[in-house]
């Protein structure tokens, strides 16, 4: 990658959506109506992608803009297990059952929290009411390293999972303690140690920049050592400061915080670091060995970008289980609520916990495949878009071109007759690149609090 100026590429740091939906979470309303839902559950065809969502956690990591549930009561966990077959059961009664499940993935909080026999029991539930799981299913959870063991690594492999995504966020001893996270390499190598034992071959490294007290020189070391777990994927993420909507982040003086061109230089450094050793970037914060199977996916066209990432599973409709969960079709974003007893008490009264979420126009449903497409391969084919939703791209997107002649000034974008392409310095800004693309931005304007920093 080029060298590139940073502080004038500091200017770009302005609040942007990361697009892991188009349109946002803000969008989300209570004019999609319950029977709207289940009308769309009753006759979605899609293959299916299960998402259950185990938000307990025993401490707070500072830097999380999870929703999570801070306990150490047993019975609050096994409690909440009896609610999942409630909505489980619940879901089945609404969806064809015999639709192929082809990605299942445990998010939270720490879904290891739970002990082995629990996770077997909500698996197991959950296949006996969605029996129909493809051989090529992806099935993957996010792991907490302090929160794992051998008793629970045997209940995946029974269970055929083959992705493990493992927290790090950073291996500096100071910035570990600022964001309450302490977690030696150590033990994280003996986690992925574990999970390869027992067959795991896709092991996900998670990354934090932009955290308290990391520099150019601390986030050098942290990759450095991160060499030692030799994960066939990484994920960098851009730490999301919200204060205003996450009272632990509150506990950081913000002046610990890199500056925009601080962590700009970091994310170059990393970018070249990765491709130095063997990765290659996918999509804006991900990076992943040669021979993994997101390349296939690129080079078909077929990456998609959703609420768990980059994924070569597109095209299914994602439901979402659980507290909070965001559930995707191909018209739809629709999510669970957030309080517990509000949750509990719809399933008790054999009803959905859905609460709020957002139909999709024709207009929405156009740019959501602009901007995944471009999120995913950093380009967009518009005569394809022309052809596939019947328009003129160059005169609807007017507005959005012209918007794209300072980033074209500037050489990080290129516009031909059938192409819009990022450069390689490009993909550093690319939630600024597909901003312009999303009607909803105006609203907005200089509000602050509505969105992270791009950079």
């Amino acid at each position: 990658m080029s060298q590139i100026d940073f502080e004038k590429f500091s200017k770009y740091s302005r609040p942007g959506p990361r697009y892991t939906s188009y349109p946002t979470a803000l969008e989300f309303n209570n004019d999609f109506k319950y029977d709207t839902y289940v009308d769309f559950l009753e006759n979605s065809t899609e293959k299916l992608s299960l998402y259950v969502h185990l938000p307990f956690c025993r401490s707070a990591c500072y830097f999380c803009g999870c929703n999570v549930v801070f306990t150490s009561k047993e019975e609050k966990l096994s409690r909440y297990i009896e609610y999942l077959k409630k909505e489980v059961d619940l879901l089945a009664k609404h969806i064809d059952t015999s639709r192929e499940v082809i990605q299942f993935h445990f998010g939270g909080g720490t879904p290891t929290f739970y002990k082995a026999f629990e996770l077997d029991e909500i698996v197991t539930y959950i296949k006996s009411k969605f029996p129909n799981w493809s051989s090529e299913a992806e099935i993957s959870c996010e792991i907490d390293p302090r929160f794992f063991n051998e008793d629970q690594m045997k209940v995946f492999q029974k269970h055929g999972f083959n992705r493990i995504s493992f927290g790090v966020q950073d291996l500096d001893d100071k910035v570990q303690k600022e964001i309450h996270r302490v977690q030696p390499l150590e033990l994280t190598k003996n986690a992925v140690e574990l999970a390869r034992k027992y067959g795991i071959n896709s092991i996900n490294t998670d990354f934090i920049y932009g955290l308290p007290y990391q520099t150019l020189e601390t986030f050098k070391k942290t990759l450095a050592l991160s060499t030692q777990l030799n994960p066939d994927r990484v994920a960098v993420f851009n730490y999301a400061h919200v204060p205003w909507m996450m009272k632990t982040m509150r506990k950081f003086d913000e002046t610990t915080l890199p500056t925009p061109d601080v962590k700009l230089q970091i994310f170059q450094y990393t970018i070249d670091f990765f491709e130095s050793n063997g990765y290659k970037m996918v999509g804006m914060d991900h990076f992943a060995k040669p021979e993994d199977e997101l390349f296939g996916a690129i080079e078909k066209g077929e990456l998609h970008r959703n609420f768990q990432g980059y994924t070569t599973k597109g095209g299914a409709n994602l439901v979402g289980i659980g507290l909070t969960s965001i559930g995707e079709g191909e018209r739809y974003y629709a999510q669970n609520t957030k309080d517990m007893k509000v949750y509990e008490e719809a399933l008790d009264a054999g009803r959905l916990p859905f609460e709020r979420g957002v139909v999709l126009s024709d207009d929405d449903f156009l740019r959501k495949s602009v901007i995944m497409e471009l999120m995913a391969n950093f380009s967009i084919d518009m005569k394809r878009i022309d052809k596939e939703h019947n328009i003129d791209f160059k005169s609807y997107f007017a507005d959005a071109l012209q918007a794209l002649e300072e980033f074209t000034d500037a050489e990080l974008v290129t516009i031909t007759d059938d192409k819009i392409s990022v450069s390689t310095t490009g993909t550093l800004l690319i939630r600024n690149i597909a901003m312009p693309f999303d009607a909803y931005m105006k609203k907005y304007g200089a509000s602050k609090k509505s969105f992270s920093k791009t950079v």
